[in-house]
C-alpha cells in the first residue's frame, strides 16, 4: 500500500521532477533514473489496470531516443503519451463496451438505470474529449521548447483542468440523480 503510494505520488510529480532534474543533470542520466522507476512501477503493480502490456514498448522507445540523443524532447513527451492512451482506452471502450465510466460506476452500484448508462457513456465521450485537448496542448508545449512552459502546463494546469472536469461532473451527476428520484 506505502509503494502504490510513493508510485502514485512520483508519477503525478513526474513533470516537475524533470524540469528540476534538468536543471542539474543531462537527458540521459534522468531517463537512466526514470527507467528504474518504471521497472518498479511496472513490478510492483502488476494487476493495475493501468499497468497495461503497451507501456514498456512506449517508455523504451522514449528512453532509447533519449539516450541516444541526450535530449529531453522523450522526456518530455511523455504526458503527451499518457493522455493519448487514455483517449485510446476511454474511445475504445465506448466502440467495445461498455464504457470506462460505466465501468467504476457499476463498483458502486452494479445495477445501473438506463438514463445512468446512458449518462455514463456521455461522460466517457466527455474525457475522450478532454484528453484529446490536454494531449493535443502538451504536445504544443514540448514543440514550444520551452521546459517553464511544459512544466507549469504538465505539472499543474493539467491536474487542475482534470480536477475542474471531476467537480463539474460530480455536480452535473448529483443534479441528474436528484431529477431522477423526483
Amino acid at each position: 500500500m506505502l509503494l502504490n503510494i510513493v508510485i502514485a505520488i512520483v508519477t503525478l510529480s513526474y513533470p516537475a521532477a524533470v524540469y528540476f532534474g534538468l536543471q542539474h543533470f543531462e537527458p540521459r542520466v534522468i531517463t537512466c533514473l526514470l527507467l528504474v522507476l518504471a521497472a518498479v512501477r511496472f513490478f510492483s503493480l502488476k494487476d493495475n489496470p493501468f499497468n497495461h502490456w503497451a507501456w514498456p514498448p512506449i517508455i523504451l522507445l522514449l528512453a532509447l531516443w533519449t539516450l541516444t540523443s541526450n535530449s529531453d524532447t522523450g522526456l518530455r513527451l511523455y504526458p503527451v503519451l499518457v493522455s493519448l492512451s487514455f483517449l485510446i482506452v476511454f474511445a475504445w471502450s465506448l466502440k467495445s463496451g461498455p464504457p470506462v465510466v460505466e465501468r467504476l460506476a457499476r463498483i458502486s452500484e452494479p445495477e445501473l438505470p438506463p438514463s445512468a448508462i446512458e449518462y455514463t457513456r456521455r461522460v466517457t465521450i466527455a474525457w475522450c474529449v478532454f484528453f484529446t485537448l490536454n494531449a493535443s496542448v502538451a504536445g504544443y508545449t514540448v514543440w514550444l521548447g520551452n521546459s517553464e512552459i511544459w512544466a507549469l502546463y504538465n505539472g499543474l494546469i493539467s491536474y487542475l483542468l482534470m480536477a475542474s472536469l471531476f467537480a463539474i461532473e460530480w455536480l452535473i451527476r448529483q443534479v441528474v440523480r436528484s431529477r431522477a428520484n423526483d
